[in-house]
């Protein structure tokens, strides 16, 4: 189990920052009928939340309801990859206009001054009865970067390696 410390402490990480700084997370959820369910969608992180937005008739809504146990990964296309995971439950919030978080979330994409009023009006338009909001308080977090940590598999497999070539050495010295 993560500690409410521990996980502030991850996620305070330069890394991890930057990695919250993205646009796009993955939301991992429980369908009704048991099965998973894995999304892309745009969030922001208000220094003590995920916050994403939806459509009040997006299907995840209802699995959430029945089930608010999440997971989201956070990462990059490089090689190595840094990933950030995060786990928590989803409360939903449902708005009658556009979240703050919403407009906020878009605010990257490239888009002239023109561009963006033009966006936003759509948004405006096509959400005019509101949006979801999705809040996840992260009740565990790991990061992992390749070089200061590791998954938990690799960083056992590297311990037994270890152990393996001392249990070696040791034997070649009788």
């Amino acid at each position: 189990m993560t500690t409410p410390s521990e996980i502030t402490e991850i996620l305070n990480r330069p890394l991890s920052q930057e990695l919250l700084a993205r646009d796009i997370t993955r939301l991992a959820y429980v369908a009704k009928d048991g099965t998973p369910r894995n999304v892309p969608i745009g969030f922001s992180w208000n220094g003590t939340e995920i916050v994403m937005c939806t459509a009040k008739n997006a299907p995840k809504l209802a699995h959430l309801r029945q089930n608010p146990a999440v997971a989201l990964t956070i990462d990059t296309e490089v090689h190595p990859p840094k990933i950030l995971f995060i786990r928590g439950r989803a409360e939903l919030d449902v708005t009658d206009t556009i979240p703050d978080e919403y407009l906020e979330m878009n605010s990257t994409y490239q888009m002239t001054p023109e561009q963006r009023v033009e966006w936003e009006a759509g948004v405006r338009s096509l959400y005019d009865e509101g949006m979801v909001r999705i809040v996840v308080t992260p009740t565990w977090a790991k990061l992992i970067d390749f070089e200061t940590t590791l998954p938990s598999a690799v960083e056992e497999l590297i311990q037994r390696q270890a152990e393996g070539q001392a249990s070696d050495s040791e034997g070649q010295g009788t």
